[in-house]
């Protein structure tokens, strides 16, 4: 005896099925825009102060009645910004080479070779994160000073370098460590040294924590701000941070001009973190799963 059995009508092709929206999603949701907004309201903040004509500084408008977008002009033409852009750049690019010429190899011999003190170095290596640089200020005046070495850019990057070099060598001997060395070894067996092996095959698949590493040192040598107060005195030899610190006076605060800098120092950072942002989250989990 023959049965009938019910059938469901096949999905048409080209649609997908709509998904419902718990509460749950739409609470997380809303408050995740709510988040963003507050993160940013203060640049949104600045980017209308720094369109805002001079006669309309002190408005408590939220939106300026006519963009002066000569700001950004002026404040190219009457100061040192592009020169203190120069040398921001060259610092900060300055300081990332150098730490990674130095911490790639620390990191690879640190996470490769089991050698007595390793734990100790490793320890070493954490315990320079809680120096903060102006402990060590009057210190590294009075040694730049005594080898005629102020106002130039070779300093500055030699302070950033070595201040960001502990954190690149913690990051990057975790994201080696957690390689399998057996990659490595399957290529010195084919005849590969063991520098080769190290070029052509852990250093790809390291690649995201090289990224981070990259990304800290950059950002951090480039929003430092003590250092290049304290070893720097001429304006056009200046980082960017100190070159807009002046157009904060004594008696006045040129706002627009002011925020206009801080927009032109910012974009750079974004541009940069928006390119790689993706190998800098996978790069910042390492060593977390082995």
């Amino acid at each position: 005896m023959a049965t009938a059995t019910a059938t469901r009508p096949a999905p048409k092709k080209g649609r997908t099925p709509k998904r419902a929206f718990r509460p749950r999603t739409l609470v997380i949701t809303a408050c995740a825009w709510l988040l963003a907004a507050v993160f940013l309201a203060p640049y949104l903040e600045m980017i209308v102060t720094a369109l805002r004509p001079k006669d309309e500084l002190r408005d408590r408008t939220y939106l300026p009645k006519d963009l002066e977008w000569a700001n950004f002009i002026d404040v190219w033409k009457e100061s040192e910004l592009g020169q203190n852009l120069q040398v921001t750049l060259l610092v900060a690019g300055g300081a990332t080479l150098l730490v990674l010429l130095v911490s790639l190899p620390a990191a690879y011999y640190t996470a490769r070779m089991r050698y007595r003190g390793r734990k100790v170095f490793l320890l070493l290596v954490l315990v320079t994160q809680m120096f903060q640089p102006t402990a060590l200020l009057v210190g590294l005046y009075r040694e730049f000073h005594q080898l005629d070495m102020l106002n130039s850019v070779w300093t500055l990057i030699l302070t950033n370098a070595a201040f960001n070099l502990a954190f690149a060598v913690w990051i990057l001997t975790a994201y080696i460590s957690s390689i399998p060395a057996e990659l490595e070894e399957a290529a010195m067996v084919d005849g590969t040294s063991r520098f080769g092996a190290m070029i052509k095959v852990t250093l790809p698949l390291a690649l995201p924590g090289v990224v981070t590493a990259v990304i800290f040192t950059f950002i951090t040598s480039w929003n430092e701000f003590v250092m290049g107060l304290t070893l720097t005195t001429e304006p056009e030899k200046q980082p960017l941070t100190v070159g807009i610190s002046n157009f904060i006076g004594n008696y006045t605060v040129q706002w627009n001009y002011l925020f206009a800098a801080s927009v032109v120092a910012i974009v750079p950072v974004i541009v940069l973190f928006a390119i790689i942002e993706r190998h800098v989250v996978s790069g910042l989990t390492a060593g977390s799963v082995k």
